[in-house]
């Protein structure tokens, strides 16, 4: 019966056929049609419900056990397996319920899986629930870190977009705005010789060379200006 009902639930969770709190009404009704056909057995929803209750509790036992280290899944004899019967013996001292899984056999294990196991993945390439808990567990932590560390790229990759983002408008609103780029002063020629027309008793000769220096280099010009007019003339001597 096992089998009819299982085939059912498979089919009908690919589907995504759940309610909210448990599956649809149909998915009933096909499992009662299903098990009538093939096994000619009559049931009923509430036989269903308290046979997936158990079923759900063997995926519960089995695939916490599969989490430990040291134990696997024999798929020849639909059992579990261990690396001793050590192994068993330790885990079952705080655990002494579940000595009977030891020997179990659950011919439907990988569509206990499918149906039980919180894993909806489907598609080329998807998981069963089966294969999932069948993994060692030291490759399952390697997979959550993979995950965790795309999840924390994809977040800096966001962050750096979004930078990208606010730069880009900002540089768009600077190109519309509509006043004017005020644009550096630049010291005229006429400046330059009125100013040095002011320092007293400047030869003519000295005045022409500062002048010819002055014009080529602003930042030289706005420092005579800072002087007291008394030592320009001094300062500008010191020129080669």
């Amino acid at each position: 019966m096992d089998d009819a009902l299982l085939e059912v639930f498979v089919e009908h969770h690919n589907k995504s056929d759940h309610a909210q709190n448990g599956w649809k009404p149909h998915v009933y009704t096909h499992a009662i049609r299903n098990v009538k056909d093939k096994c000619n057995k009559d049931i009923t929803k509430d036989n269903i419900s308290g046979r997936m209750r158990t079923l759900d509790h063997h995926y519960e036992v089995v695939s916490k056990i599969l989490s430990q280290s040291g134990f696997g899944w024999d798929w020849t004899n639909n059992r579990l397996s261990m690396d001793s019967d050590d192994v068993w013996a330790k885990y079952v001292e705080a655990s002494k319920e579940i000595k009977s899984y030891k020997t179990k056999v659950m011919k439907n294990w990988e569509s206990i899986c499918i149906v039980y196991s919180k894993d909806h993945a489907n598609g080329e390439g998807a998981k069963t629930g089966a294969e999932i808990v069948a993994e060692p567990l030291g490759w399952r932590l390697k997979n959550e870190k993979d995950i965790q560390v795309a999840a924390k790229r994809q977040q800096t990759g966001d962050a750096i977009l979004c930078m990208l983002g606010d730069m880009k408008k900002d540089l768009v609103d600077a190109f519309k705005t509509t006043e004017p780029i005020p644009l550096p002063k630049v010291t005229t020629a006429a400046e330059i010789l009125d100013a040095l027309r002011l320092i007293p008793d400047l030869a003519e000769q000295d005045m022409l060379r500062c002048y010819g220096k002055l014009v080529l280099n602003d930042r030289l010009f706005q420092a005579l200006k800072e002087l007291p007019i008394t030592m320009r003339k001094t300062w500008l001597l010191m020129f080669p």
